[in-house]
């Protein structure tokens, strides 16, 4: 999702390429298209307009230095912005709890079981810790199988059940299995959902209820 995000981006500040100095037209242009890649990247419409506003707010009211082009200086403005929006500052991954307890969620095909395997591996190889990831997308067999090659090619251990179809169920016996075997941290990987999923939605919600997360 986020490589994508970056494509758009990119595009977005070639409408820039070779222009002299800011102006209201090209700013509006690339923030346009700025919306756009944001919006398709599921970023609520109200949360993309006040971004791109700002933004454009902050453009039009900087004086260019001549050594710096219109696009090294949007791109900028346009990078710090986006890094107040995610927080402005670095959190580091709380690792409290016995065990710590990290519920995976995010929209279909953003790769989701995929992060799981590296956020479980680098939880492992830099932190030291001893994860189990639990397999809890009961609707896609497929997506159990990745998440066992890819715990058997990182030496970290997987829970699932293909016979329970409760996602809660099978969590909490995989956070059950955890606390037995002294793993440290769980990475619990769901199903992918949209926001216009009203059943999906309370599935995760009733997940996170269940298993109390530290993280999500």
């Amino acid at each position: 999702m986020f490589d994508n995000l970056q494509d758009k981006l990119d595009r977005a500040f070639k409408l820039l390429k070779g222009q002299g100095k800011i102006t209201e037209i090209n700013v509006a242009e690339t923030m346009k298209e700025v919306r756009k890649a944001l919006l398709d990247a599921d970023v609520n419409y109200k949360v993309a307009k006040s971004f791109t506003d700002s933004v454009k707010e902050k453009a039009l009211g900087q004086n260019v230095l001549t050594s710096v082009s219109p696009g090294q200086l949007l791109i900028k403005i346009t990078h710090d912005e986006l890094a107040q929006l995610m927080g402005g500052t670095k959190e580091d991954i709380y690792l409290g709890g016995n065990p710590t307890v990290i519920l995976m969620s995010g929209l279909q095909g953003s790769g989701k079981t995929t992060f799981t395997g590296k956020l479980a591996n680098y939880l492992k190889t830099k932190k030291g810790k001893n994860p189990l990831m639990i397999a809890c997308d009961v609707y896609r067999p497929a997506a159990i199988d990745q998440l066992h090659v890819l715990g058997e090619q990182l030496g970290i251990s997987v829970f699932s059940n293909k016979e329970e179809k409760n996602p809660i169920k099978i969590a909490e016996a995989g956070i059950k299995q955890a606390k037995e075997n002294g793993n440290s941290v769980v990475l619990i990987d769901t199903a992918g959902r949209l926001a216009v999923d009203e059943l999906m939605m309370t599935e995760i919600a009733n997940l996170k209820k269940a298993v109390k997360p530290n993280e999500i």
